[in-house]
């Protein structure tokens, strides 16, 4: 599903919202919006790189535990006792740093496999619905439009007023027969941060459960999975974790672990082995582990696990939020529109730059600006990442302007 069908993206509205919420991002930073840490990311020492919301380059601390991990499985493997407590330590570290228990947590392959998980689990039925938006990514659709086929579930898609999504947008489509509200929570699109806490309030009030994808968003702001109130939660590790690819961290709130069955079983789901080939299985998240874990990329995570955490999220936030506002207002003054809403609270600005596409990326390219262009060309995405400083983001503001004489 793509943005130029979403009627908030090319309308002028979107762009009038934009002009009247100006002065809403002042800079309160300081001048130089620098954590200093540039030299720690090889990939922002060779280009303006502001693409994190495609892939987030991880820092050397995080290559050099692959290396190490490769290494060692070269000169003298690692016997998988070890690593299975290395995923241990990990998923501590992970429950630690986003207030979730480590019997919570699980670590599938890929985001999309936790929404399957769920879906699975809950038996849909006729008579069920599902409330998602049009600033979800496209699994979620495939999945349940599938489900709307195959099990006469009908999908309710709510459509977001210039540019957000807010828990009152999901009111009227919210009724007693949702089963889930499933939401991307910051929106690969434009940034859009959704209120998961007023999102789980009311799913929780009809009885319904909120999932999140959370690719988007882990690594890049400081939250408490409790506190969100969010039933499940799923996130792949190679954009704002700086890890790697094949492990995806999976929430699911305690109280859910009974009935949300595994929709796949191996050794790894094993607690103890008993008589008469009998098993019994882990009653906390592991039982979603079934099998040979990605131990290579889950070294990586616990190295970038570990360099957030000593960054801090909360720093990470304010660093990046901040960028994303002065790039925010330095569009706005020339006058582009504007795909990301007033007030966000992500790191993410999308705008339809103007020009010819081609040749746009070919100034940008020349400009060794890395971005991404999204609907055919027309619209850039970029991310400003706790390594990025207010140089770059005047380095594509100034690049930006020439886009006119093209």
């Amino acid at each position: 599903m793509k943005l130029d069908r979403r009627e908030f993206l090319t309308s002028a509205a979107a762009t009038v919202a934009a002009a009247n919420s100006a002065n809403s991002f002042e800079s309160s930073a300081s001048p130089a919006l620098d954590l200093g840490l540039r030299a720690d990311f090889p990939a922002a020492t060779k280009s303006n790189y502001l693409n994190t919301p495609y892939i987030g380059p991880p820092p050397r601390a995080v290559e050099e535990a692959g290396i190490a991990f490769v290494r060692a499985k070269s000169e003298d493997p690692i016997l998988l006792g070890a690593m299975l407590e290395k995923g241990n330590e990990v998923r501590r570290r992970f429950s630690s740093l986003f207030g979730a228990k480590p019997e919570e947590v699980s670590f599938l392959f890929a985001t999309s496999e936790g929404e399957n998980i769920i879906a699975e689990a809950l038996d849909l039925k006729p008579g069920d619905n599902v409330v998602i938006d049009d600033l979800h990514y496209e699994t979620t659709y495939v999945l349940y439009k599938t489900l709307e086929k195959t099990k006469g579930v009908e999908v309710r898609v709510v459509n977001a007023v210039d540019g957000r999504a807010d828990p009152e947008h999901f009111e009227p489509y919210v009724d007693d027969k949702t089963r889930v509200v499933s939401v991307s929570w910051v929106s690969h699109q434009n940034g859009f941060r959704h209120d998961l806490k007023g999102l789980s309030d009311l799913a929780h009030a009809h009885g319904a459960y909120l999932y999140a994808d959370a690719v988007q968003a882990l690594g890049m702001f400081e939250t408490n999975f409790h506190d969100e109130g969010v039933d499940f939660l799923t996130s792949g590790t190679y954009k704002w974790l700086l890890a790697s690819y094949g492990v995806a961290p999976f929430y699911i709130r305690e109280e859910h672990l009974d009935w949300v069955v595994p929709d796949r079983l191996g050794s790894l789901s094993i607690r103890d082995t008993l008589p008469n080939y009998e098993f019994r299985l882990y009653d906390t998240a592991r039982k979603y582990e079934y099998a040979t874990l990605a131990f290579g990329p889950l070294y990586q995570l616990g190295a970038s696990l570990d360099y957030l955490a000593k960054v801090g999220l909360d720093k990470i936030e304010a660093h990046t939020v901040d960028l994303a506002h002065h790039l925010w207002r330095g569009l706005l003054e020339q006058g582009l529109a504007l795909h990301t809403p007033k007030g966000n609270g992500s790191s993410i600005v999308s705008f339809e730059h103007g020009g010819d596409p081609k040749a746009v990326e070919s100034l940008f390219a020349k400009e060794n600006i890395k971005v991404s262009f999204r609907e055919n060309g027309r619209m850039i995405r970029a991310g400003a990442a706790l390594f990025n400083n207010k140089s770059d983001i005047d380095h594509l503001l100034d690049t930006v302007k020439k886009i006119a004489s093209l």
